[in-house]
């Protein structure tokens, strides 16, 4: 059997090639393309939330089903949901909201979905976004739809935060939510989408992000869940913002349950993760599978003469040189001379006739 070091230059093109491929296929199977996607790490993903948790020490979990919200200590627990794009159910609402009964704080981000909005009213929030495009022409971070809203809450919640950046976010309608932060006095919702001020459309300080209590708990609500993402998070006070919401409890709950598929090899990671059993189950494929390359290679390495006289009583001989004085002892034939057809021993007496 030829090895690399036999190979020629369409092998070693072959082997590239499986390589790439291989590669690209364990890549495509780990990462997403989704907006808002954990597993994204372009600029529209949230890769960066868990960096985020990390460096406050508050210990993240990524959540694909609401069946963890039922064992989460809640009293310490952020559970933080970004623009779901799939409907919760009656039973994972029940799920979420009891987790907020007890004690848990959850976040919902939603700009112009329907998803954010619907969670909410299930959990007994009031706050909802609106979904009309704010803009402001004077305080904003590179264009108008970018608003930087200033008015940041004095109460001590946010104290070392002076501003919050959206981009292309909306307002919440906090009915009797408490408003944390506040766009600037020159801010206006943008309804026709002209991109301008009109008479319909007046300049105010509009809420985006708000808290209330349920139960227990608390349910927050921003009008963005662009804040979080990883092109967004280091601008003007929004990783300020974050690390002070995710430094506030002790441990954070990333709900991706309803955020689209996920990718596979991601999933597969997750479910082997939380199951001992499955640890096990695939710790001993994994010992079997190398203890069967190993007695493979083990009996590939044996030379031939080895494997032709496995299981025979004669042992085989050291070397060449031996196995030539074998095979001398064996075929070594009578002394004399062979003249005419006739063999004459040595001693014997030749006559001439």
């Amino acid at each position: 059997m030829r090895g690399p070091r036999d190979w020629g230059y369409p092998e070693w093109v072959l082997a590239g090639v499986t390589v790439a491929v291989a590669i690209a296929i364990v890549v495509a199977a780990s990462t997403s393309a989704a907006a808002f996607g954990v597993y994204n790490a372009a600029w529209d993903g949230t890769s960066g939330l868990q960096t985020e948790a990390e460096a406050v020490g508050t210990e993240s979990r990524i959540l694909l089903n609401t069946s963890s919200y039922d064992s989460a200590n809640a009293t310490e627990t952020l559970a933080v949901v970004l623009a779901p794009t799939d409907p919760y159910n009656a039973s994972e609402t029940r799920r979420v909201r009891r987790f907020v009964e007890r004690g848990g704080t959850l976040l919902v981000a939603e700009d112009v979905g329907t998803g954010g909005n619907r969670l909410l009213t299930a959990v007994g929030a009031e706050a909802r976004v609106n979904g009309s495009l704010l803009r402001d022409e004077r305080h904003h971070y590179r264009s108008p739809a970018m608003p930087r809203a200033r008015n940041v809450s004095s109460n001590g919640r946010f104290s070392n935060i002076d501003a919050l950046t959206l981009n292309y976010g909306s307002v919440v309608d906090p009915a009797n939510a408490t408003v944390l932060v506040r766009s600037s006095a020159f801010a206006y919702l943008d309804r026709n989408g002209n991109a301008r001020p009109d008479d319909t459309e007046p300049l105010n300080q509009y809420p985006v992000v708000t808290s209330e209590s349920v139960g227990e708990g608390r349910v927050i609500v921003v009008s963005d869940p662009s804040v979080f993402i990883n092109a967004m998070i280091d601008r003007p006070g929004n990783a300020a913002f974050t690390r002070h919401l995710l430094a506030r409890h002790e441990r954070v709950l990333l709900d991706y349950s309803h955020a689209g598929s996920q990718p596979p090899l991601a999933v597969a990671v997750l479910w082997l993760r939380r199951s001992p059993l499955l640890q096990l189950l695939v710790g001993g494929i994994g010992i079997a599978v190398v203890w069967g390359l190993g007695t493979r290679r083990a009996a590939q390495a044996r030379p031939p003469w080895a494997r032709r006289d496995a299981g025979r009583d004669t042992p085989a001989p050291e070397d060449g040189e031996s196995r030539a004085r074998t095979r001398s002892r064996n075929i070594e034939a009578p002394r004399g001379r062979v003249m005419a057809g006739t063999l004459y021993r040595d001693g014997d007496e030749q006559t001439d006739e």
